[in-house]
């Protein structure tokens, strides 16, 4: 007899992280709780912004989209805030459907405040993502 799997909470989320510590971490902790089924991982905005365009212009089944977009804020070329002000630009048809949360080291009162002024904010965390986090949202 085979013990089945319950169902995640959400189906897709992703990581967009310059480091790839934190990626592999964040992502042992998503699928430890059974928060997701699929996660994709990016260390580049810039790549997780191509990723998402390419949603855009193929109109790929809905379940394959990301619920929830767990977004660093300090990253090289692009940083978080600007990835959300592009991704809102490049992708609106998508933008909508998609809970960002910013998952941060940052301290900075200011740019909590930036963030939960971003169009598409669900919430501001600090790392590390922990269970507690995951069940809050």
């Amino acid at each position: 007899m085979s013990v089945k799997k319950p169902q995640a909470r959400y189906n897709t989320v992703m990581l967009i992280d310059d480091s790839e510590i934190d990626n592999f971490i964040n992502q042992k902790m998503i699928e430890g709780c059974n928060f997701a089924e699929k996660i994709y991982v990016h260390t580049s905005s810039k790549s997780a912004l191509e990723f998402l365009a390419n949603f855009e212009r193929a109109h790929l089944p809905e379940e394959l989209i990301p619920e929830i977009i767990f977004l660093d804020i300090n990253m090289p070329i692009m940083d978080g805030f600007q990835f959300a002000e592009e991704f809102g630009k490049s992708c609106p048809r998508i933008y909508d459907k998609i809970k960002i949360v910013f998952l941060t080291s940052s301290l900075n009162p200011v740019d909590q405040k930036r963030a939960m002024n971003v169009r598409g904010v669900y919430s501001f965390l600090n790392k590390p993502l922990g269970k507690d986090h995951l069940d809050k949202l």
